[in-house]
């Protein structure tokens, strides 16, 4: 058990996917702008990377490796997260439609976030256990949530804030990812 909640606190901290192995950038400028948006996002990638995380496990183990097919890993997984983003989109359409409205583009983005297929690919090169899987999975998109909350919660402070004007806007946003990557660079101490 204490070996999963330290899978867990390194994903989530001192191998954020986000502010660590910069993955998933797109959407974390893209969403960021308004607190809501951040947080119906970061619901999207947790659904989608678990399920994905944990289906891509149980395709390589138990399909890829066991018929010699690895080299179809990439195209098997895009598939496999292409399938799950849009079981997303349609639920979110019907569902939440303020959300859906809100996401636009960058929910059909998911689908080629590579923070997700970096994920799924972690998983296989590190050779985990299901549950590793499952845990990585999870951990790695509550740290791309964390992170991307983090930063919209900064960025709707920035808006009340004078900025200069060559700074405003993307400008200012990828200097306040740079000043969070490095604060999350503190916790690597710990690994």
């Amino acid at each position: 058990m204490g070996d999963y909640i330290l899978l867990a606190i390194s994903c989530i901290l001192v191998n954020n996917i986000l502010l660590a192995q910069y993955l998933g950038n797109c959407p974390f400028l893209g969403t960021s702008k308004k607190m809501e948006t951040a947080v119906g996002m970061a619901m999207a990638v947790v659904f989608v990377l678990v399920l994905a995380g944990v289906i891509t496990w149980l395709l390589e183990t138990y399909v890829l490796k066991a018929f010699g097919l690895e080299y179809l890993r990439t195209i098997a997984f895009i598939l496999v997260i292409a399938s799950l983003v849009q079981f997303v989109e349609m639920f979110l359409k019907k569902s939440v439609p303020a959300l859906y409205t809100g996401l636009g583009i960058f929910l059909p983005l998911i689908t080629t976030n590579c923070a997700v297929m970096g994920v799924c690919l972690i998983n296989v090169n590190e050779e985990y256990t299901f549950m590793q899987s499952l845990v990585t999975s999870f951990s790695y998109a509550v740290g791309f949530g964390l992170a991307l909350i983090l930063f919209a919660g900064v960025r709707e402070r920035i808006i009340l804030g004078r900025v200069p004007r060559p700074l405003q806007d993307t400008a200012i946003g990828l200097v306040t990812a740079g000043v969070l990557s490095l604060a999350f660079f503190a916790f690597k101490g710990m690994a």
